[in-house]
């Protein structure tokens, strides 16, 4: 008989509960947020399992591995819509009632799995949010900065990153009380500069010992972060059977509404990862403004320019490009500058 496994995770404990094939419970118990507990728990029953489920959370990636290394058939279930199932068949929202809930949509097979990704994946993921997080502030600072002495009728004006400090010790150089403010202020902004070029030289090392990064590169408008960035995303592109659904898994095709006589498209979904829709987006519209060498991808986004716009081209681009990507990778093979080109396996 299999047994059907609920997690409720939270940070300190996890709710646990078990149910056999028809839906009894069998055991439910709170125990400590640690991989270890959790399955010295479940094995201790001595029972066989079919699923065991688990919400896509913060700590999901964790207790999933470990898990999944202790031989264990555990299942990420995609959260929105496991909440929508439990809402649906509770009154009272209780992490008991959650696990419980969890169990029995595991029994039934009533949920949406979620990819969780590889180790590698997680650390170049860090990588990625870790060097935007210090260009954000970094970029914040120093519009503070301008914005604060324009105030005084100082105006920084058009400078390079390397030049702003000195042109900002200038502005302040009679003004001793907006220099005492000024320096902290342009100290961290130093250190912040010093730690981003180690963050984005990490990047460029891992790029450079990556064959499939180095093959994304081929394409037109995809550089050293918009590669690393679809890698990470993507993680283990056999998880698509077919090319074109990555369009839709970024949040790149247009939403469909159709009920009786009324049937429309909307706007792009925007589901899916938001850090990877942003660089192909800006990678298309690298490829369709500012690319010299011309590409039958770029004939075609032009050609969907003139019809409907340079904005819904670069949209439309950046879905085609995804898919192509993904094919890239899929074949191993670089990018073909024209439609008559055979494609070439890359050499690592």
């Amino acid at each position: 008989m299999a047994h059907f496994v609920g997690l409720d995770v939270s940070v300190k404990e996890t709710s646990v509960c078990v149910v056999d094939d028809t839906g009894k419970v069998i055991l439910e118990q709170k125990i400590p947020t640690e991989p270890a507990d959790i399955i010295a728990l479940l094995t201790s029953l001595g029972v066989s399992y079919g699923r065991i489920g688990i919400e896509a959370g913060p700590l999901s990636q964790w207790l999933v591995n470990a898990l999944t290394v202790a031989a264990l058939p555990v299942i990420c279930v995609e959260t929105r819509h496991m909440k929508a199932l439990l809402t649906a068949q509770q009154i009272n929202k209780t992490d008991r009632n959650d696990a419980r809930g969890i169990a029995q949509m595991m029994r039934v097979g009533l949920f949406k799995p979620v990819h969780v990704k590889t180790l590698v994946a997680q650390e170049q993921r860090m990588l990625l949010t870790s060097r935007k997080l210090l260009q954000r502030k970094l970029l914040d600072l120093e519009c503070e900065l301008r914005g604060t002495l324009r105030n005084f009728g100082l105006k920084v004006g058009v400078v390079s990153g390397s030049r702003y400090e000195a042109r900002i010790r200038e502005l302040v150089v009679d003004f001793p009380g907006l220099a005492a403010i000024a320096e902290p202020l342009l100290n961290v902004r130093r250190v912040m500069r010093r730690q981003f070029a180690v963050l984005h030289k990490m990047l460029l090392d891992t790029v450079r010992r990556d064959p499939v990064c180095r093959r994304l590169m081929t394409a037109p408008g995809v550089g050293a972060v918009v590669a690393l960035t679809y890698r990470a995303t993507i993680d283990q592109p056999q998880r698509f059977v077919h090319s074109r659904a990555v369009g839709a898994h970024v949040g790149l095709t247009p939403k469909r509404y159709q009920s009786g006589e009324v049937d429309y498209d909307g706007r792009v979904s925007k589901c899916g990862d938001a850090l990877l829709r942003t660089m192909l987006y800006e990678a298309a519209q690298v490829l369709l403004t500012h690319g010299s060498k011309w590409s039958w991808l770029k004939a075609w986004g032009m050609r969907v320019a003139q019809r409907r716009g340079m904005r819904r081209a670069i949209v439309a681009v950046a879905r085609r490009l995804a898919v192509v990507l993904h094919r890239m990778w899929v074949n191993g093979s670089e990018f073909r500058w024209s439609k008559d080109s055979v494609a070439v396996p890359a050499v690592a």
